[in-house]
Parts: structure tokens; sequence; C-alpha cells
């Protein structure tokens, strides 16, 4: 008899606990297999970090290969999934069509940057969801250091040492506090001829920063972040960007070459085109994670609409510890829809959250209890050693060789403005020259704020900055 093919779509948090779950509890017994675009599973929380240069890239990217034996890996991008035939079609990384059957399909796409109608953003603000996305930043805030240090006109030095990051949520403020430190390191040693000082704004439609947690949590980062120098504004957003700068809503232009765009997530297009209902963009499960008239279909993460069963009538929020559960619990519930024990709901009651302001500060809340200064510093690296799948090691000797050396800024000149446009469906990969895969060419013209026909054809691209000459022809 043949076995259970079970292929699951997606290695982020719930995509790679699933596939872990199914790996221990079936082991021999079923044939599952894991298509995703990398070769590694992502943890997302200490992007920053590598953004900031105090972590190496590899140190945030755990091998699939390495970690989940018993799983089959393909690498390639979901195109389509035909449910009545039970197929998942793809494409790979140079190009190649494939096509994987299953018998259980796990649906973990996660989520991409959301866009909003705003004039100028898809076409100068980059978004910050991937590994590729975190290098461009980091050589691009260490590029216009450089550039401004060797610039004659105050007013150009200043623009190129001005950087936006747009939303208040956990990445933007963690972006914007690891991004301050980093650049105040950078003109410390090299101080710039006129004196100019890096400058970080922080801008948010909401009224306070963390919108999502308890309000002790938003004034410690707010204050630790107006300490340190960040300019924050709350109720305050882009009206526009050009290539010189920003307009924002209040009415003030602020000259700018860096606009990080952070205002949160949007499911993948990939779960919409299956054509079965949905909530605000994610696919609708029951509290087994399974999609009602679909018994072989399971669905978690960013991408599925979890009933939240401790806020009766509330889905479960995108966050990666909500994620990281359901991932669990679908694996689980597949196992059993395949005769290996019981099925059961997913519930899960939040222990509380962890935000890293860079240096030794942070805000924390573990089981509910506030938390600030070097106590929730060493609780959120506590954390995060103890939650990642790997790499725990290596992380460790980067934030200790941090903390007694010198942080080294250079430019590795490894990914072009170009090659991470904030319009894609699939931030983890860095854009090529030559034609776009398809999934990127389709997602490209969908929804507001969509990049224009010009970014998206064949071949690079424009340029975002014309003038930074490490982004001109590659």
């Amino acid at each position: 008899m043949a076995r259970p093919r079970i292929v699951i779509v997606g290695a982020g948090f719930a995509g790679y606990q699933a596939a872990r779950t199914l790996s221990r509890q079936l082991r021999h017994q079923a044939d599952v297999t894991l298509l995703n675009p990398t070769d590694y599973f992502l943890y997302l929380p200490l992007l920053p970090q590598v953004a900031a240069g105090i972590l190496e890239p590899r140190r945030v990217t755990v091998s699939l290969s390495d970690t989940l034996p018993h799983v089959r890996l393909v690498l390639g991008e979901a195109d389509g999934i035909d449910l009545d035939g039970r197929t998942v079609h793809y494409t790979g990384p140079e190009g190649e069509g494939g096509t994987l059957s299953y018998d259980r399909l796990v649906l973990a796409a996660g989520s991409v940057n959301k866009l909003l109608p705003i004039p100028g953003v898809a076409e100068h603000a980059h978004g910050f969801r991937g590994l590729p996305e975190a290098l461009y930043l980091r050589d691009h805030v260490t590029r216009q250091v450089e550039l401004a240090a060797s610039e004659d006109d105050p007013k150009t030095c200043a623009a190129r040492c001005t950087f936006v990051v747009v939303g208040a949520g956990y990445t933007g403020t963690e972006v914007a506090a690891q991004g301050k430190l980093f650049t105040d390191a950078q003109v410390r040693r090299h101080p710039l001829r006129q004196g100019i000082r890096p400058r970080w704004l922080l801008l948010d439609i909401a009224r306070r920063v963390l919108p999502e947690l308890d309000e002790r949590l938003s004034r410690t980062a707010d204050t630790v972040l107006r300490e340190r120098g960040v300019d924050v504004r709350m109720g305050t957003s882009v009206k526009e960007a050009t290539h010189d700068g920003v307009l924002l809503t209040d009415g003030e232009f602020v000259p700018t070459r860096s606009l990080v765009w952070c205002v949160g997530v949007r499911p993948d297009p990939l779960a919409d085109s299956l054509g079965l209902p949905m909530e605000r963009g994610r696919l609708l499960v029951d509290p087994n994670l399974q999609v009602p008239g679909r018994p072989e279909l399971f669905a978690a993460g960013d991408a599925a609409a979890v009933p939240d069963l401790e806020k009766p009538g509330a889905y479960t929020p995108m966050t990666a510890q909500h994620a990281w559960r359901q991932g669990k619990v679908a694996g689980h519930n597949v196992a059993a829809s395949l005769g290996h024990g019981d099925r059961r709901p997913y519930r899960h009651r939040d222990l509380g959250f962890v935000v890293d302001l860079g240096g030794v500060k942070a805000a924390a809340n573990p089981l509910g209890v506030p938390l600030s200064g070097p106590l929730a510093g060493a609780v959120t690296r506590g954390y995060h050693l103890a939650a990642m799948p790997g790499n725990r090691v290596r992380v460790a000797a980067d934030w200790f060789l941090d903390a007694v050396l010198p942080r080294q800024a250079v430019q590795l000149g490894l990914v072009r403005s170009w090659s991470v446009p904030l319009d894609t469906a699939s931030p983890e990969l860095a854009r090529v020259a030559g034609p776009p895969r398809r999934r990127q060419e389709t997602a490209a013209g969908s929804g507001p704020g969509a990049a224009t026909p010009e970014g998206t054809g064949p071949g690079p691209g424009p340029v975002e900055r014309s003038d930074d000459p490490a982004e001109g022809d590659s």
C-alpha cells in the first residue's frame, strides 16, 4: 500500500513547525514534502539585528535539510493549487516548472509586505520581510553615511543621514531603535564634516508606539526611542514619496534618501487564488485548522484565519507566536487525519511579548509582568535563544562579540535596490536580472500601491537611487 503524501507549502514559522511535527510523528509512515523558495527557515524577529550589523545573515537562518529529517525539501514557489486534482504547481529557482501530488496539503505560505495607495511608495520604499531586504538596508544605511562624509553640501549631507521608518509595530520600532545605534556608532568613529548627526524618524497613524501591546510596554519603548534621539511622530504618516524625500501628512517635507516600509503585512496572494471562503485575505479554517468542506486541506500561520477560542468571534492575530504554535497543531491534526492520534483544536493564550530596543534595552512582559531596562533585555535575548530551532551558540557568540568589539560597517554590495522591490509576492528572494518569476509578475500588479509596469517587466527595473554609485549598473 502506498504511503500517504503530505505537502507543506511554505517554511515560515507555521510550515517549519508543521514539518517538524510530522517528521517526528510519522517518520517513515508518510512521505512529507516541504515546498519553499529557500533552503532555510528564517527567524524573523532577529532580522533587525542583521540590518544593524549585530548578527551575520546566516545566524538567523536554519537549514531545513539538517533540522528536518524524513522531510523531502523541494525548492520552488507555488504558482497554483488544483484542489480537485490534489496537485500543487510550482516554479523552481531556475525557472523550471513542477507539480506535486498530495493526499494532505498544509498551506503555510505566510505573508508579504502590506501596500497602501500612497504615491511614490512602491517606487521609493523598501520593505522588511526577508533576508535580502535586511542585507540591502544594512548596505544602504552604511553607504548613505559614507557618502554624507564626503559631501560638501550640508543639505545633501543631512538628507543622506535622515532615515524614515513608517510603521511603529514590532518591526518598525526595532528597526528604528537598532538603526539609530548603528549610525551613531559610525559617525562617532568617523565624524561628518558638517557636524551633522544621523536622524531617524518613526511614523505611524496610531496614537502610540506598539499599539498592539500593553500601554506600559508602549511607554517604555517610546521613552527609550526618544532618549536615544529617534524622532517619534504618532498620528503622522507619508502622503507622498519622491526621489528627494517624503511629504508627511502634516504637510512637512523631509529630505531623505531612505524610506523603510514596516506598516504591516498582508496574507500571501496564493491563499486568495483558491476561490475558498476568506476573511480579509486569509483562508477560513475551523479550530482544528482544517478548511471546511475540504478534509484534505489544512492552513496555518498568516495565510489562515484561525478562530480565537480565547476571544469568541475573533481570529488569532498574524504573529510569529501564533504561527509557531498553529504549525504544531496543524502537523498533529494532519497525522490524526491519517489515523495517528486524535485531533485537537488550536487554543493559545499569549504568554507575553518581547521587543528588543538595542544595546541592553528592551520592553517585555513575560507572563504579564512588565519589564524594562537590562532585565528586559536579558529576558528578550533568552527568549530568542530558547525559541530558535538552531544556531543558538553562533547567535550568542555574535552578541558577545558585538558587546566587546566595534561593529563592522562595510558595504558588501550583494543586494541592489531593484532586487528588493516593495511590491513582491516573494520577499524572501532577491530579484535577479532577466524574466521575472510568474508569481512576482502576477503579484506586482495586484493591490493598491502596486509597482508600475516598468518596474515589473523583464530586466532589473528602475534603480531607486540613481545617485548611489553602488546601485548603478550591475
